[in-house]
């Protein structure tokens, strides 16, 4: 299965934001490289909230390009056969923690549709959460111009509404 079959089955199998599902669904059915950063209509993002349930805390990043606190996440990439995979090998990459982070069970927990700057439109952005060991260490990538953890209560004071949503999201399935 390739991974634009994936996104597919995975979009048509999440029960949440059905609007929202069936724009991204829309936009694969008019893309069959919808996957990929090249389609400038738009593309698949993959992000995954490091999530550390016992501390009640989220690891965020102050994203380089975009001088926000943003969950992990990003592009996919022709070697992820998974979106799963995709958010997966992205929290990893950004938070620095090679091992140990679990996608939380039941698939995404949200879907977040973002403009970007030219030449592409949109990010079609599907959202896990990855729980953290509890031994994690986390390691600023070069893709962050910051890295830290925050109490679930403190994120509304530095991220926007979509991050805070999909950390209200992520607590509510946890």
């Amino acid at each position: 299965m390739s991974l634009y079959d994936d996104a597919v089955l995975v979009l048509k199998g999440y029960e949440g934001q059905p609007e929202l599902r069936d724009l991204y669904l829309e936009h694969l059915a008019a893309h069959p490289d919808g996957v990929y950063k090249p389609c400038r209509a738009g593309h698949i993002t993959g992000s995954a909230l490091v999530v550390d349930p016992a501390r009640g805390r989220v690891l965020l990043t102050l994203h380089k390009k975009l001088g926000m606190w943003l969950q992990m996440g990003g592009h996919c990439e022709p070697g992820d056969a998974t979106l799963a995979d995709a958010a997966l090998r992205e929290a990893r990459e950004e938070s620095g923690i090679p091992e140990g982070l679990t996608l939380l069970a039941g698939g995404p927990v949200r879907l977040d549709r973002h403009p970007i700057p030219a030449p592409c439109n949109w990010h079609l952005d599907v959202q896990y959460a990855a729980l953290a060991p509890t031994d994690a260490v986390a390691e600023i990538s070069e893709e962050s111009l910051d890295l830290r953890w925050f109490p679930y209560e403190e994120v509304a004071a530095v991220a926007d509404a979509s991050v805070v949503r999909l950390v209200e999201a992520t607590r509510a399935r946890l």
